[in-house]
């Protein structure tokens, strides 16, 4: 999972030394998106932040202000939109269809950290992956995958099996 995730996210940034806070900069839109999905539950949690920081801090081995900055740019940038168009646009002008599919994982994987996920959440992906042209059946692949990652009981299915 952390490798699958790793080349991710190393893949965003290969784009050139871009600053973190860069508007268009599709790392910030990639940490707004988390946030969206964070917070549609009405309550983001410290190990969603946990999860959040680890990640990037394995991936882009970025500490410290570095790594404060990058999430203050994507926390501003999210708290900032009105709808998810800028960040997904920015993520459908830099990522390829792969890249898109394996951020909808990113996203589950975010959505279960706190050990569960919400029908507020289902709906905030949902909507991402419709907006980034990831097919249904993705989506629930990935969720489905993300759930195994997170090794935890899945009550709130609301009618999509976690068996394959």
């Amino acid at each position: 999972m952390f490798e699958r995730i790793s080349r991710f996210l190393q893949e965003i940034s290969s784009e050139g030394d871009q600053g973190l806070a860069e508007p268009n900069d599709a790392r910030v839109a990639v940490v707004a998106l988390c946030y969206q999905v964070m917070e549609a539950d009405g309550v983001i949690s410290a190990s969603e932040q946990n999860r959040l920081r680890e990640l990037l801090e394995g991936i882009y081995d970025v500490h410290g202000t570095s790594l404060d900055d990058l999430i203050s740019a994507g926390e501003e940038a999210g708290s900032e939109a009105v709808d998810f168009y800028r960040f997904t646009s920015d993520v459908k002008r830099h990522l390829d269809e792969d890249q898109r599919i394996r951020l909808i994982g990113l996203l589950w994987d975010i959505a279960y950290a706190d050990g569960s996920r919400s029908e507020m959440e289902d709906n905030v992906v949902w909507r991402i992956a419709e907006l980034i042209g990831v097919s249904g059946r993705d989506r629930v692949l990935e969720r489905q995958a993300a759930l195994k990652r997170a090794a935890i009981d899945d009550e709130g299915d609301m009618g999509e099996s976690a068996e394959e």
